[in-house]
């Protein structure tokens, strides 16, 4: 599916002002000026990626004949709206109700991130909390995958999980990974408290770092001859438990 792209300096510094959401933003290395320093400003505010390329990568994007008409800088929307990590718990207290999150760490398949958005929409999850590096983007293959979930959740973009972790304690949010051993099962998790449910790659699984920070670690019992399940398969495993005994 194509994506949306927006080029040029002026046209990105634009949409960055009115708050249009974003994927990341593209810009030449050696790119410089003012308008270079706004973008840079607005998106760090914005908590949208900025990805230093060379001219090649710049060219492929835009299809472009020439450099001067991407400027080097080129912008893809985003197919869904970001919020504030911090807005999303105040929304989500203030209407009286136990905050459920859910972090994707390290997730890089558009489809599982999609899958996943889908299981903690239907299990009462409030919201999708991603890291902005090494995270999948939310296209139009993620939505299609999240079958309307999406229009739905929110969806909260952080500097990385460690600013998320701290945030979340702030708020008296219990943090509960999911490791592949030595974790507790999912029924001896207490889900019936203000809980973010921690994510990671299926190939790798979260960091050690990660895994040490957390209140709890979960794992779900598999045979012993198999390494892990579908990340997107083991979140909604573990949703339902967390819905399992909200409704209980």
């Amino acid at each position: 599916m194509a994506e949306t792209l927006i080029i040029g300096r002026h046209p990105v510094l634009e949409a960055l002002r009115a708050g249009r959401p974003m994927q990341a933003i593209y810009l030449l290395r050696q790119a410089k000026g003012e308008l270079i320093q706004e973008i840079r400003k607005l998106a760090r505010e914005q908590r949208v990626p900025v990805k230093l390329v060379p001219t090649e990568k710049l060219q492929k994007l835009s299809r472009a004949p020439l450099p001067s008409t991407h400027q080097g800088c080129i912008a893809i929307a985003s197919a869904v709206a970001y919020y504030d990590l911090q807005a999303v718990i105040s929304q989500v207290v203030e209407s009286g109700q136990l905050p459920l999150l859910v972090m994707a760490v390290g997730i890089t398949d558009v489809r599982n991130l999609g899958a996943i958005a889908r299981s903690a929409f239907c299990f009462g999850a409030h919201a999708l909390i991603l890291p902005q590096k090494e995270t999948a983007p939310l296209n139009e293959l993620a939505l299609k995958t999240a079958a309307g979930a999406l229009d739905h959740l929110m969806v909260a973009r952080v500097k990385d999980w460690k600013e998320a972790f701290e945030l979340l304690r702030l708020n008296g949010i219990q943090l509960v990974a999911s490791g592949v051993h030595d974790g507790l099962k999912p029924e001896q998790i207490d889900w019936r408290q203000p809980l973010a449910l921690v994510l990671g790659a299926e190939d790798t699984g979260l960091p050690q770092t990660c895994l040490a920070q957390a209140d709890r670690v979960v794992t779900i019992p598999i045979r012993p001859d198999f390494d892990s399940l579908n990340v997107s398969v083991a979140a909604g495993i573990l949703l339902y438990e967390a819905a399992r005994q909200r409704l209980a």
